[in-house]
């Protein structure tokens, strides 16, 4: 068996039971889960029975050109934003809310295309996931273990269940959370033991499986100082079949900063966010800076929310459950660290790629670059924190053939 082995990025091990505007929670854990038109004419249209698109001023002209370029028919349906219980905004202690949502203004992004990412497949790579778990049944996902070899993935952990909801969880069942991955389908492949680690060989052998059942996005919340010629060849194995693979950057910022892997074989060590075959992320607080947890570095691509989101959890493991202030057949609560940011890009990927099926990988991960809220890069939060809405409007004005010269990312 190999000796390397990796370990979750999640900054806490546990879901954390304070509201978002707490206090820090406790030093990460070392080597864990990387866890953390005009109106008025728009609203007569409508009364006279057309069916109108609602999206975002800018991409009013481009959904439908994109569309016919792409050789495709716009998606006409009628207004449906998306509509679940965890989305009301509220400040108060206590009260379960998805903030995360807002601050990638997901909200923003057009229905037609969390509807597209039907398209693209997630496959999440971690410690299986809850199959009862509302967000993550009604996606209906796909299942494989390479640890028993079998379609059972019953998540003990808990963290795998955190990350599948983020990364793809159900934007249209009214209930609990939605995924940043719209109506992307799920690949739950268990690969993490119950205790929270998982070798190269096992780390390979799930990536080799997600990407031979059609995934087109991989998502490792996972990390460790040392890498191994085994999970080199499998990273690199996915990236030329024109696979994304998004990783976490890690939870040690306090405990000696080193670079992760699989993140630093994605953006390279001295890069500084340009180039690389996949994404490192980081991890955000509320207000945009940089979680107090999450490391920093040149192989840092962009960041996302990662400290006290929102999440489903699994009913098989212990972690500490929020008390809802509304009904739900599942679990929620709060978790910390770059493994939960991670799938939030793993999600807005999928919507890259919805808004225009004709990028490659590497195009995707530019977009989401190229699109971050930041004002450059740097070593704190890449090229800045996730700004989904940003990243399908540059999808959809960009033709697909025009990318490699339009951006240098």
């Amino acid at each position: 068996m190999s000796g390397v082995v990796r370990a979750l990025c999640a900054a806490v091990a546990v879901a954390l039971l304070v509201a978002p505007s707490a206090s820090p929670a406790a030093s990460p854990v070392t080597r864990q889960v990387v866890s953390y038109g005009n109106q008025a004419e728009l609203a007569a249209l409508e009364r006279s029975g057309a069916r109108v698109v609602r999206t975002l001023p800018a991409l009013r002209s481009a959904v439908v050109e994109t569309s016919r370029a792409l050789g495709q028919r716009p998606v006409l349906r009628r207004a449906q934003k998306v509509d679940e219980p965890a989305l009301a905004q509220t400040y108060l202690p206590g009260v379960a809310w998805e903030w995360q949502w807002s601050a990638a203004r997901m909200g923003e992004v057009p229905d037609w295309v969390l509807h597209a990412a039907s398209g693209v497949k997630i496959a999440v790579i971690d410690s299986g996931a809850d199959l009862g778990a509302p967000d993550v049944r009604d996606k209906a996902p796909e299942t494989w273990s390479v640890l028993s070899r079998s379609r059972r993935v019953r998540d003990r952990l808990g963290h795998g269940t955190f990350v599948s909801s983020l990364a793809a969880g159900s934007v249209s069942n009214g209930v609990g959370i939605s995924g940043f991955g719209g109506d992307a389908k799920l690949l739950v492949v268990q690969a993490i033991d119950p205790d929270g680690y998982i070798t190269d060989v096992d780390e390979a052998a799930a990536i080799v499986y997600a990407v031979r059942h059609g995934a087109k996005i991989v998502n490792l919340s996972i990390g460790g100082t040392e890498t191994s010629r085994v999970e080199q060849r499998a990273i690199r194995w996915a990236a030329r079949r024109g696979v994304l693979v998004v990783a976490a950057a890690g939870n040690e910022h306090d405990d000696g900063n080193a670079p992760e892997y699989p993140a630093a074989l994605l953006q390279p060590i001295g890069s500084n966010g340009r180039g690389g075959i996949g994404l490192a992320v980081g991890a955000t607080a509320m207000d945009g800076s940089r979680a107090f947890f999450s490391n920093t570095g040149s192989y840092l691509s962009l960041a996302a929310p990662g400290y006290n989101v929102f999440a489903a959890e699994s009913a098989d493991c212990e972690w500490p459950r929020a008390d809802l202030p509304w009904a739900s057949p599942g679990y929620y609560g709060w978790a910390s660290g770059t493994s939960f940011a991670t799938p939030e890009v793993a999600g807005a990927a999928a919507l890259v790629w919805a808004a225009n099926p004709r990028l490659t990988a590497t195009q995707v991960a530019k977009v989401l670059k190229e699109s971050a809220s930041g004002t450059g890069w740097s070593p704190e939060l890449g090229w800045g924190r996730l700004d989904a809405a940003a990243a399908v409007q540059l999808a959809l004005r960009t033709p697909g053939e025009t990318l490699r010269a339009a951006f240098r990312r």
